[in-house]
């Protein structure tokens, strides 16, 4: 198998545990592929572009949080390429396998005999009325906020052509199941088992109370217009962002190809109660 690398900057650490990783691979005859930043970590690994690196791998390891493993899956996911995540931040929700427990996981994928599971993943569309501006994929979140001043905005929300509501408030969220643990829960959103099939939509400190969180299906049109009078900042994964203009949309529905990631040894209710304390009782 060819393994991509991907280490979180300014984390030593990251590189120390690349090189043990990268030498049990080799070992297990697999081929290792880095991009420039990380190849000194990993003697004898291939490297490539950022662009290269999803038709260059089989599986890439994330060795950092959340948001490498967001970063990585931005760009293998589309090639299908399953992640394996290496925790070395906080919370680590999606990066799976501990320090402790990584080698003798990875060199099971190596031999295929690791699990992959597929999650949902969401297409976001930007658009506007003189076209289409941009396209991007999400494994956590697509979030409208004003990012400017400390004023509501005016969010119109449809679902296949049907008015849903006109939102004011701090902000929207689009979340898939995964996603639902991050953004939209501290937002009053719902939990996802990852295995659900579909969007959930949370408003940001809404006005109107009786706003509520709505778990919507994952192949039907959501479409958030912005009718604020001003412009709206658009953020995909906490990684890539944009400026909506008065006028200007997102169309947000299930994308065509899954986040793929190597499953994790804990299942997803023990993860929430080592990660949030879920169902411990508090004093």
């Amino acid at each position: 198998m060819r393994f991509g690398f991907l280490l979180k900057r300014g984390k030593p650490e990251a590189r120390e545990i690349a090189a043990e990783l990268g030498a049990l691979l080799r070992d297990e005859g697999s081929s290792l592929v880095a991009l420039s930043d990380d190849a000194s970590a990993l003697p004898g690994a291939r490297t490539v572009s950022a662009e290269e690196l999803g038709g260059a791998i089989d599986a890439l390891v994330v060795l950092g949080g959340d948001g490498t493993f967001l970063l990585g899956a931005s760009l293998v996911a589309d090639h299908g390429v399953p992640l394996f995540g290496v925790n070395l931040g906080s919370l680590g929700f999606i990066t799976h396998y501990a320090r402790g427990t990584a080698a003798a996981a990875l060199v099971a994928a190596a031999r295929g005999e690791l699990p992959v599971e597929e999650r949902l993943r969401l297409s976001v569309i930007v658009g506007s009325p003189s076209g289409v501006l941009a396209t991007r994929s999400a494994v956590n979140d697509a979030v409208l906020t004003q990012r400017a001043l400390a004023r509501l905005l005016d969010l119109e929300a449809s679902l296949d052509g049907a008015a849903i509501a006109t939102y004011k408030a701090d902000g929207l969220i689009v979340s898939t199941p995964t996603g639902s643990t991050a953004y939209t829960l501290a937002a009053g959103g719902p939990i996802l088992t990852p295995d659900v099939q579909a969007l959930a939509l949370t408003p940001i400190c809404p006005h109107t109370l009786t706003h509520r969180p709505l778990v919507l299906p994952p192949d039907a049109r959501l479409r958030i217009r912005n009718i604020s009078g001003g412009s709206v900042t658009l953020t995909v994964d906490g990684q890539w962002g944009l400026d909506l203009a008065e006028g200007a949309w997102i169309d947000v529905r299930k994308a065509d190809r899954p986040l793929r990631m190597f499953r994790s040894p804990t299942p997803f209710f023990g993860i929430l109660r080592q990660k949030l304390s879920w169902g411990t009782r508090q004093g």
